[in-house]
C-alpha cells in the first residue's frame, strides 16, 4: 500500500515537472533567445544562398533571410517596447553548424543545411507554441511569428532526400 502511493506522487511530481518544463518562458527571455534565432537563421540563410548547391536550398536560404530579416524587425520593436535590449548575437548551437557547413560542400552541404533546419524549426516551433498560450506581448509575437515558422518546417521536409 505504501508504495503504491510513494509511486503515484512520484507519477506526480513528474507530470508536474513536464508542465512546469512546458511553460512558457520568461518574456525577457524569449525575446533575446527569439532575436538571436533570427540572427542565426539569417546567417544561415546567407550561407545556404552561396554554399548551397541545388537551387532549392539556395531558394530556401533567401526565404530564410528575407523572413527571418522581418521577424528580426517585429521582435526587435517588441524587445524595445518592453525595455529589453535586443541582442546581435546568434545561438550557440547556430555558430557550431556554421562552422560545420563552412566545411562541406555540393549535396553534403544542402543534406546537413535540410537536416539542422527541419530539427531547429521543429524546436522552435515548440518553444513558440508554448510562448502563444500566454497573454502578454511575447504570446502575440509568437502567434504571428508561428505561421512562417511552420512554412519553413515544411519547406526544409520538402528538400530532405533530394540532395
Amino acid at each position: 500500500m505504501t508504495f503504491r502511493h510513494l509511486a503515484a506522487a512520484g507519477a506526480a511530481l513528474l507530470l508536474a515537472g513536464s508542465a512546469a518544463a512546458a511553460a512558457a518562458a520568461p518574456p525577457a527571455q524569449f525575446l533575446r533567445q527569439a532575436i538571436e534565432g533570427d540572427n542565426s537563421e539569417i546567417q544561415l540563410g546567407k550561407l545556404a544562398q552561396s554554399q548551397g548547391a541545388s537551387q532549392g536550398v539556395k531558394d530556401f536560404g533567401r526565404t530564410l533571410e528575407q523572413d527571418h530579416t522581418t521577424a528580426l524587425g517585429q521582435a526587435s520593436q517588441t524587445a524595445q517596447k518592453m525595455g529589453v535590449t535586443p541582442p546581435k548575437d546568434v545561438m550557440p548551437e547556430a555558430r557550431k553548424e556554421k562552422a560545420k557547413l563552412k566545411g562541406l560542400h555540393g549535396a553534403a552541404f544542402d543534406r546537413e543545411f535540410v537536416r539542422y533546419m527541419i530539427q531547429d524549426h521543429k524546436k522552435d516551433i515548440s518553444k513558440f507554441e508554448q510562448q502563444a498560450a500566454g497573454k502578454d506581448q511575447t504570446a502575440e509575437l509568437a502567434r504571428q511569428t508561428l505561421p512562417t515558422l511552420r512554412k519553413h518546417l515544411q519547406v526544409a521536409e520538402s528538400l530532405q532526400g533530394r540532395g
